[in-house]
């Protein structure tokens, strides 16, 4: 018998080799019903993987991440299978789960596939799912596994096989298709109910232009119909919402072929919402003891080389720019943190200074992959609301918090109300991806564990999505229709106060080295509005909003009292423009309505004789008559009331 303990630590015993499915079904055959992977001892398993030997466990339906990531991946080799039942000789890349959904990218060997052979794939996928097929591991030889995928002829697999260490390969099939893989999956194939293939892309193997371009094929799929129905609902809301046909009808940003691809350019309307953006961040960093630096677009080589960011980023980055000078190599910046370790470096430093808050709304540049990019949400060259924290290690927990306190502000007055805080740990079997000793890995984790207890955070712990030199926590937030974006960093750091060699004399006159917070609460400006636009679908919190009132008069000879409100308006700071175009009245009101203008005034004979406006709401219509003196203080209660 083996013990088996429950996510509430209650304990039962279980013959050796029990699945988890079978536990499920001690507890409820409906509960088993649903189970589709499990956590046994902190690792995903097959729900229908023997356990022989004492564990913890948690079972995992659809609803959970892990669940979803199984199904998930499940579906990607499902749709494989139909691939190689339709268009033999196809050889495949890699099939993963992802956020929403899968994709496989697939070599057809001289075939094509078009948009409308989906349905068709689709049609296959189900058909296999019906067969109820189940998900068999069996854990082969890298010998074995090499010989299989060469009689096959597939080198991709081989590639990736003889990269793998013997002993830690598995095979999975179902039905008559084989995969290498470490799953987990489904139990079976009949667990899939729904499915809907959503588009077709170019992809390089393994992201390398210099490789074969592959056909990469998207899906997502569901246990039930029912939900397939609720996410393509979802999907027109997102086009409707698609942040690029906002920011174009808003005339918020742009792009230029001639500027390059995936530098955006800021339009007048966009620059000053980016620009309260700033203020409103800048206020609130200016009340918690910030201090604002600006740092060189550029750096040496050499500071990337000391920090690692050269290391770890130097493929990601636009080549070095070789100036006259012999050997003298500068690269365009692909992190703001090196600079302001270089302004702490300036001088010597007490603990008396500390903690030193260092704020900058600092443009950096990553070199994406030309089909990557997208929109505002993947760019080339972004501004990060950068802030680095230098303070001693019992200060490190209270900074912490105070910074999770601007976080969660900024979601309160921005609606974002639905989040979850990830807690995200380096990868323990692969150390090899980050720098800095374990014992400053383990007290930086610790850390921020800790914080997002203290402050009652409702948190995930994901073991390798740490940064490279330091663990962090991430806000992962729902946005007004269900999807999921990453929005707001905190970083520990123990590594790059040690490889600049920063230090502060402490109480007692000795050197100590500093702990350094990296923190991002917009993450970068570009994203965060591509991702506020999704959300609020261009209808901006009154403050936020480029044009804050438009004054409509119903015909030409009011012009002169509409420029009268408008003098009116500006004493009080309220961004109002007059539609005088020759139009109808009813085609004005719609236009206006269509540019989510917050306030439309219009004004005629009655109004012009009253001193008053017909304010009209956009979205809500009519909110009555009212003199000026009267909108002005309705106004400015909405907009005391969005502000605190």
């Amino acid at each position: 018998m083996i013990k088996i303990t429950f996510p509430d630590n209650s304990v039962r015993e279980y013959p050796e080799g029990i699945t988890a499915i079978e536990i499920a079904k001690s507890i409820s055959p409906s509960l088993a019903n649903d189970v589709i992977a499990a956590t046994v001892n902190g690792q995903i398993w097959d729900a229908t993987r023997p356990i022989t030997s004492d564990a913890s466990i948690k079972l995992h339906k659809f609803d959970d991440e892990e669940g979803k990531h199984a199904f998930w991946h499940s579906s990607a080799h499902l749709m494989a299978e139909a691939l190689e039942a339709l268009y033999p000789g196809v050889k495949f890349g890699i099939g993963p789960a992802l956020e929403n959904g899968f994709y496989y990218d697939v070599d057809l060997n001289g075939q094509t596939i078009s948009e409308a052979d989906l349905p068709k794939i689709e049609q296959k996928m189900l058909e296999l799912a019906r067969q109820k097929n189940p998900y068999l591991r069996r854990e082969v030889s890298k010998k074995e596994a090499l010989e299989y995928f060469s009689q096959k002829g597939d080198p991709y697999k081989v590639e990736l096989i003889n990269e793998l260490e013997d002993g830690t390969i598995s095979f999975y099939q179902q039905g008559n298709f084989v995969d290498l893989c470490r799953g987990p999956h489904l139990p079976n194939t009949g667990f899939i109910k729904a499915v809907k293939l959503t588009a077709i892309a170019g992809a390089y193997w393994r992201g390398d232009e210099k490789n074969k371009q592959l056909t990469r094929i998207y899906g997502i799929t569901f246990p039930k119909q029912s939900m397939l129905e609720e996410y393509i609902q979802m999907l027109e809301q997102a086009k409707l919402r698609d942040h690029r046909k906002i920011g174009k009808e808003l005339e918020l940003f742009m792009f230029s072929e001639k500027v390059g691809q995936g530098l955006p350019i800021w339009l007048p309307k966009g620059a000053q919402l980016r620009e309260r953006l700033e203020t409103f961040l800048r206020k609130i960093q200016k009340q918690h003891g910030y201090l604002q630096v600006i740092t060189p677009h550029i750096g040496q080589k050499e500071l990337y080389v000391t920090s690692g960011h050269y290391a770890k980023y130097g493929k990601d980055s636009f080549q070095p720019i070789h100036t006259p000078a012999e050997g003298e190599e500068f690269l365009l910046k692909p992190m703001n943190c090196p600079h302001h370790c270089e302004i702490y470096k300036s001088k010597p430093r007490s603990y008396k200074e500390l903690p030193l808050r260092l704020a900058e709304f600092g443009t950096v540049y990553r070199y994406e992959q030309s089909g990557e990019l997208h929109g505002l949400t993947r760019v080339r060259g972004f501004t990060q609301d950068d802030a680095h924290i230098f303070c001693r290690p019992d200060q490190l927990k209270d900074e912490f918090c105070k910074v999770i306190d601007i976080i969660l502000y900024i979601f309160r007055i921005l609606d974002f109300n639905d989040y979850t805080a990830q807690v995200s740990l380096r990868d323990k079997n692969n150390k090899e991806k980050y720098i800095g000793s374990d014992e400053n890995w383990e007290k930086a984790e610790s850390a921020i564990i800790e914080a997002a207890q203290e402050k009652g955070l409702k948190t995930i712990i994901v073991e390798g999505e740490a940064a490279f030199y330091g663990p962090k926590l991430d806000f992962m937030v729902r946005d007004a229709i269900g999807r999921k974006w990453q929005l707001g960093t905190i970083q520990v750091d123990y590594n790059l106060p040690e490889r600049f060699e920063l230090e502060y004399i402490g109480s007692d006159d000795k050197r100590y080295r500093p702990v350094m917070i990296h923190r991002a609460p917009f993450g970068s400006l570009e994203r965060f509005v591509a991702v506020l636009i999704e959300h609020t679908a261009g209808k901006f919190p009154l403050w936020l909003a480029p044009d804050q009132v438009v004054i409509v008069p119903v015909s030409e000879k009011y012009y002169d009292y509409a420029q009268n409100v408008l003098n009116f308006l500006n004493n009080y700071d309220i961004r109002t423009l007059i539609d005088d175009r020759n139009e109808k009245i009813g085609k004005k009101i719609r236009d206006n309505e269509l540019k989510k203008i917050p306030y439309i005034l219009v004004v005629g004979e009655k109004e012009a004789a009253s001193n008053a406006v017909s304010v009209r709401r956009q979205g809500e219509g009519d909110k009555g008559v009212m003199s000026l003196e009267e909108f002005a203080e309705f106004f400015q209660n909405e907009l005391k009331q969005q502000l605190t």
